[in-house]
């Protein structure tokens, strides 16, 4: 499937800001099950710093604006070609040790909520048992936006039975930690079915399994991910992945919109 995808990021400052550096990980790789087209980040009124691959081998972009900014606006567009492996994304490869991704971090330490949750997961292997925590958590925690922010934590929205797909995600994730399977968070887009226009990227989790190396599973929407999902960036949790962080000097409050448009191109929306 061809996929034409258009993310706008812009802050609206209360106060100018002077100064501000931004980490932008917003350039998805050509890599197993997707191939990028033509890719273009662009920042209005930025200065490049540096670019480089993190340890976790997303693509950074590293920018600075200096003077007086009431509004900084960042566009990541382009088209990637995709195909459906039915949530494989291949064998472990990068920087960090396999080991890595067992450890917790604040985000998905799991708890008693968690643990018990796990309890109620059975399989005969353990692919089996990661498509179980998937739909166990699916029915867990509903999807109900408002309910959580990027700082809330697996356990967090376990005790509030609702979230986001990063709360989704670091659910699986901590379940899975804990069940001594390695797993990581995934940023990304997802092309939705009747909905192009959307008001944020997507999130889900991984898990490594013998044999199969990385394999997604999206417990928000209970599906490993197909043709429809683009890959962005990995890493323990959503702050090593977060699609824009950075710092700023000026100013004391924001307004954040985020526009993500993500859409079928040609004859091949007749495959999804």
């Amino acid at each position: 499937m061809r996929l034409k995808i258009s993310h706008v990021t812009e802050y609206r400052y209360d106060e100018p800001a002077h100064f501000s550096l931004q980490r932008l990980r917003l350039t998805p790789p050509s890599a197993f099950g997707q191939k990028v087209l033509n890719w273009s980040l662009h920042v209005e009124g930025a200065k490049p710093e540096v670019e480089y691959d993190d340890q976790f081998g997303n693509h950074v972009n590293l920018v600075s604006l200096e003077g007086e900014q009431r509004v900084t606006r960042i566009v990541a567009e382009g088209e990637v070609e995709t195909e459906n492996r039915n949530g494989v994304t291949g064998p472990h490869t990068g920087y960090c040790p396999l080991w890595l991704f067992l450890r917790d971090t604040g985000r998905t330490r799991p708890g008693k909520l968690i643990k018990d949750l796990i309890r109620t997961v059975n399989g005969d292997s353990e692919l089996a048992r990661m498509h179980a925590l998937m739909a166990a958590i699916h029915e867990a925690v509903d999807y109900m936006p408002g309910t959580s922010d990027t700082e809330t934590t697996a356990e967090e929205a376990m005790e509030k039975k609702s979230g986001v797909c990063q709360d989704h995600a670091h659910v699986f994730i901590a379940a899975a930690r804990a069940m001594q399977v390695p797993a990581r968070y995934v940023s990304g887009y997802l092309m939705m079915e009747g909905e192009a226009e959307q008001a944020a990227t997507h999130a889900w989790g991984e898990a490594h399994i013998p044999g199969l190396g990385w394999v997604g599973f999206d417990a928000a929407n209970k599906i490993c991910p197909d043709e429809r999902y683009v890959r962005i960036a990995s890493g323990l949790c959503y702050r090593d992945a977060a699609p824009v962080s950075g710092m700023r000097i000026g100013t004391p409050g924001e307004k954040l919109t985020v526009t993500v448009r993500v859409e079928a191109q040609g004859q091949m929306q007749s495959q999804s």
